[in-house]
């Protein structure tokens, strides 16, 4: 494929950039100083609690802050250029304050998922080796067994409240430490975030240090994030996004995008920020364009997002399949969707046909899915506005070619399933200390993204599947998302996922779990439902019914915890 023959071109909107090869900045400090000089006092990050108790950081603020926290890591703490420095926050105004003090210091972020245990945090800090750690208290306690035989000399720890008025501060401080006991004695040395921030202060005054020096070494192709992935596979691995890989993706999705006006725009960040997809679109893309991003630290129970609704002219807000399909059926957001929402848009997980009608339904709006993975920034594909279209993932983002591939990496004819390859300038270079990894995946200038899809005649691409989740029952491919789709739409199913268990007979068998609303429904019934819809090879020969099912920190359920489960049990059973 070349760049001569790119059928999606002819949906890209009038203004459109059909390619985006030199970034608006050379690094993210440069788009952060701008963006802060232009948007000034405007709020920038509020953070908002289930009960509605809020802290607000204008843009000002943040760019100070972090000013401070650059300081801090280079003169106090003695960090130098290319020193990584793990991040395990919530969302919360701690959060981007450490990020862009961080990225302005010219250090490496390495985003780490707060929820880990001390064996998936050791996991991460041995292979990234951070020279500092910026953590929320309520999961300090596990710092000694996490970091026990290879230290990190920095520990930086604040508090979910962090920057909010001292009464609300105050209140849910005591709240952690006396009533819910979620805040545990510290076990190492370490210095509270607002001190570090003043300790950085302290040297730009006697020192008159100049910040933006830090970064002025800086590369647009230096590494930004070690953004691991979800290790579904196995052991996470840290792919090396740079600063242009994150600029340009920034760059390439607003593109997709042109109802945001800028200064203008407010976003609801239930997604974690330290998760790829809301990094790159709601931290990063939304300070750009002068929007004012509403934090969420938990969004579980889903009534913990009411409050934000209610109090705040939410017009765009990102999320996962199991989110939209959530909210959609909360009577309390049926009841008062949205006023002032623009759209919506999905990733992470394939957007079921189904949850995307009823969220429209509810809301009027439409949420617009796209498609990508953390190794490419995130961002590879999105449907353009207004010519969406259902099922589909949408067309390649300027600069972005996209084409379907099979095992010998061959292209393959339209509407012919195959490995989805991909190549533009926001694909990582490659894997942290990993070469083994990056060759199995960066071949001849493409990536290959392991999930199986499909090309129409007009650009749009549609994921079938992941590749490793592919279930081959007497030879037939058998694609849980299908089967997912299907048993969704029944009336009586909330949730479903479908993996691949041995058979003697066809080698593997379709097993279904299931979250049922009505509970009244027999296995015998939802096999019946899917004869409707399904040939038979397709048609889960087990059906379990789940109260829930295990979903990842951004609400992906996860097909291969329900792998692991059964093959125990068989084991067990053995």
């Amino acid at each position: 494929m070349t760049r001569t023959d790119r059928p999606w071109t002819a949906f890209y909107g009038p203004e459109m950039r059909p390619d985006i090869e030199t970034p608006s900045y050379r690094t993210i400090p440069d788009l952060i100083r701008s963006a802060s000089g232009t948007y000034g006092k405007a709020p920038a990050f509020t953070t908002v609690m289930h009960n509605g108790m809020n802290g607000t950081l204008t843009f000002e603020q943040v760019d100070e802050m972090s000013d401070a926290f650059a300081v801090y890591l280079r003169e106090v703490a003695g960090l130098v250029k290319g020193d990584r420095v793990a991040v395990q926050l919530p969302n919360g105004l701690t959060f981007p304050v450490a990020a862009f003090g961080i990225l302005k210091a010219g250090c490496v972020l390495v985003n780490v998922n707060p929820l880990y245990t001390a064996e998936e945090m050791a996991r991460q800090f041995q292979d990234s080796e951070p020279k500092a750690l910026v953590i929320v208290d309520m999961f300090a306690d596990k710092i000694p067994a996490a970091t026990r035989g290879h230290p990190i000399p920095n520990v930086i720890v604040t508090r979910v409240a962090e920057f909010f008025p001292a009464l609300p501060r105050g209140i849910i401080g005591l709240v952690q430490k006396y009533w819910d006991r979620s805040v545990q004695p510290i076990g190492v040395s370490h210095i509270r975030f607002p001190d570090a921030l003043d300790a950085g202060r302290s040297q730009l005054s006697q020192k008159r240090v100049e910040v933006d020096a830090y970064h002025q070494q800086v590369t647009p192709e230096d590494i930004a994030c070690l953004q691991y992935t979800g290790g579904t596979t196995g052991i996470a691995k840290g792919a090396m996004l740079s600063h242009r890989n994150l600029i340009l993706n920034m760059e390439q999705t607003l593109e997709m995008i042109p109802v945001f006006e800028r200064g203008k725009e407010v976003a609801l960040t239930a997604l974690p920020m330290y998760h790829i997809f809301a990094f790159t679109l709601n931290l990063l893309a939304f300070y750009w364009i002068g929007g004012r991003n509403i934090l969420i630290p938990n969004p579980r129970p889903l009534t913990n997002l009411k409050r934000a609704f209610e109090n705040y002219r939410i017009t765009w807000m990102s999320g996962v399949n199991t989110l939209f399909n959530g909210l959609s059926n909360e009577l309390w957001f049926r009841d008062s969707p949205p006023k002032y929402l623009k759209l919506a848009s999905a990733g992470g997980m394939a957007l079921q046909a189904d949850v995307a009608r009823r969220w429209e339904e509810v809301t009027g709006k439409p949420v617009v899915q796209g498609y990508g993975l953390t190794e490419t920034s995130p961002v590879l594909s999105f449907n353009p506005v207004g010519k969406s279209r259902d099922g589909s993932i949408g067309i390649p983002v300027p600069s972005t070619l996209m084409q379907c591939v099979d095992d010998n990496g061959a292209p393959l004819p339209l509407g012919e399933p195959g490995e989805i390859a991909a190549s533009g300038p926001q694909i990582m270079s490659g894997y942290w200390n990993r070469p083994d990894e990056t060759e199995k995946v960066l071949r001849n200038g493409w990536f290959l993204t392991g999930d199986i899809g499909v090309m129409d005649e007009d650009g749009y691409f549609t994921i079938v599947d992941r590749k490793k989740d592919m279930v081959v029952v007497s030879g037939f491919n058998v694609y849980p998302n299908e089967v997912e789709e299907v048993l969704t739409s029944h009336p009586g199913i909330f949730e479903a996922a479908v993996i691949g268990v041995p058979d003697e007979t066809t080698g593997e068998k379709v097993k279904a779990f299931v979250v049922l609303t009505d509970t009244s429904l027999s296995e015998s019934d939802i096999r019946s439902y899917c004869k409707q819809h399904l040939t038979a090879y397709k048609i889960p020969k087990r059906v379990e019914v789940r109260d829930q099912l295990p979903k990842s920190n951004v609400g992906k359920i996860l097909r291969k915890d329900l792998r692991e489960e059964n093959q125990r049990a068989s084991t067990a059973a053995a």
